[in-house]
């Protein structure tokens, strides 16, 4: 599932199950003041540098351009979603996307395309070291917001360098400012992705940082789960948390 869709519909999700305040220890989240900081710093970050250009992008492409680079992107980020499926046991979906990866690298144009799902009904499946490590048992650990990438946890956390060594754009980037130039493209546009769940959660009547939160939480242990989390799993146990460690709700 598209990762913008996927957001949205947490979002609302949580909306319709009521307001929040936070609660920082049925949150796991003993860091909160720091968090916080954080939080506050990327949201001006977005505020006066990477929304408006988004928008700006939004304004000089149409929605076939920004979903080409998006596979693009995703396609040189397939190498690292194979090795994930096979450190989780799962050699058929490691072979699937490998398929993927061929198929859209060559037909696809570089992965501008996506004829492994128009054509052969491959749909893709993110995989991250995170969500690897969570499959070995690994705990997420507290939640954490880090500087510019945003919500994450210390299980999360790892993903990232192992992400940077197995994308192809690492070691196919001409020189330094070729990468950052493509690099600054992928978040613009995936910013521009977001821009209905960004004002969605801007304009809920709750607190940002519990919302933000709460979405991501599910988000992962959707991830975490390839979509179907067990039904013992309550997909609002931590919004629940946050709204009875408030006593005045």
């Amino acid at each position: 599932m598209n990762l913008s869709r996927t957001i949205a519909m947490l979002l609302l999700a949580l909306l319709l199950a009521g307001c929040a305040s936070s609660g920082n220890q049925a949150a796991n989240d003993p860091l909160e003041g720091f968090n916080r900081g954080v939080y506050a710093f990327n949201d001006e970050l977005d505020n006066y540098v990477i929304g408006p250009a988004s928008r700006g992008w939004t304004r000089v492409t149409s929605p076939d351009v920004r979903n080409s680079v998006s596979n693009f992107f995703h396609n040189l980020e397939s190498p690292g979603y194979i090795l994930n499926d096979l450190l989780q046991g799962k050699p058929a979906d490691a072979g699937r996307e490998t398929l993927r990866f061929v198929v859209n690298s060559t037909v696809g144009i570089l992965g501008f395309f996506d004829p492994a799902s128009s054509w052969l009904g491959i749909e893709g499946r993110p995989e991250d070291f995170g969500q690897t490590l969570g499959t070995w048992g690994v705990d997420s650990g507290p939640y954490l917001v880090l500087p510019l990438f945003g919500p994450s946890s210390p299980r999360d956390a790892t993903s990232y360098p192992v992400a940077y060594y197995t994308n192809v754009l690492t070691y196919v980037a001409i020189d330094t400012l070729t990468f950052g130039t493509l690099t600054a493209v992928n978040i613009v546009n995936s910013r521009a992705e977001l821009e209905g769940a960004a004002r969605f959660r801007d304009d809920a009547a709750i607190d940002p940082y519990v919302f933000t939160r709460s979405a991501y939480r599910q988000y992962r242990r959707n991830a975490l789960y390839d979509g179907n989390p067990p039904m013992s799993d309550d997909p609002y146990s931590d919004f629940l948390e946050d709204m009875d460690a408030d006593p005045d709700i």
